[in-house]
């Protein structure tokens, strides 16, 4: 009988990191114990996230992961995703590569503040990557990922172009999933060291995590330079900035000399102080 849990079998297992043009990839749809080739369901209740039963059974999260000899969800980090780490597959690819455990629990969560933009730089796939930036109009749902001390250490090692700060819960609102409705005290969030992109007319933060081969079209028809040096598609672009990291850093400058990224304030200072939440 074929596992009805598989990334595979719930079509999760696109890597962006293997398929730029797949960037950010799917995200967790709905609350999920990632094993690293299965996302098993989670059932809400109100009650602590460890409490939670996996796939409608008699097991909670606490005990699943105790069986992986991983540690509880009381010990873990909730760090928001804005872009490919809310993908099962690009988490699972990155613990994989680094030979740990990829048990974490993901859920969307409900987040007000955050908005997603595109990180003003090219990252070393390929592609231009999401960002967050603040604005308070903006409630939107992030999938959160709870990563243990190492997890947490392997994902600070993949984002170089990023700082990790802490968002207070009580200035950006975070509310798990009914009938759970808890508010967390805080979670992590990675923010670019290069900006936001704005639009070409100097205007408002381009929206980030969509479809990357529109983002890069754009990118390339608003630039001559970004024509010459990654065009003349995004197939090129990703595949050439992919394989030269001095295409990436000319690209990257490029962005910036075009007049296209911002400085978004509004957000915590980095980085954030140590210890658990």
């Amino acid at each position: 009988m074929p596992r009805r849990h598989t990334l595979h079998a719930l079509g999760l297992d696109v890597v962006p990191a293997l398929v730029p043009l797949a960037y950010p990839g799917r995200p967790a749809p709905a609350p999920g114990l990632l094993t690293g080739p299965e996302l098993l369901p989670l059932t809400a209740a109100p009650k602590p996230l460890g409490e939670w039963a996996v796939d409608t059974g008699t097991v909670t999260v606490d005990d699943a992961l105790a069986a992986l000899h991983r540690p509880p969800t009381a010990v873990r980090h909730p760090v928001l995703a804005v872009g490919s780490n809310a993908s099962p597959a690009q988490l699972a690819h990155k613990f994989a590569r680094r030979g740990l455990s990829a048990a974490v629990p993901m859920v969307p969560v409900r987040v007000r503040g955050i908005a997603v933009g595109c990180s003003g730089h090219i990252g070393r796939h390929g592609y231009v990557a999401a960002a967050p930036y603040a604005d308070p109009r903006t409630e939107r749902t992030l999938v959160a990922a709870w990563l243990d001390a190492e997890q947490l250490a392997a994902v600070d090692a993949t984002e170089v172009n990023y700082w990790r700060v802490l968002l207070p819960g009580d200035a950006f609102p975070m509310t798990l999933p009914p009938p759970s409705g808890e508010r967390l005290a805080g979670a992590y969030l990675y923010v670019s060291k290069w900006g936001v992109l704005t639009d070409p007319a100097g205007g408002p933060p381009r929206p980030g995590g969509g479809d990357q081969a529109a983002l890069l079209a754009a990118l390339l028809a608003g630039s001559s330079r970004l024509r010459r040096l990654l065009g003349p598609g995004p197939d090129t672009w990703v595949a050439r900035a992919a394989a030269d990291a001095a295409l990436r850093a000319e690209g990257t400058r490029i962005l910036a000399a075009e007049g296209w990224v911002r400085r978004p304030d509004g957000l915590p200072p980095h980085p954030p102080g140590p210890g658990p939440l």
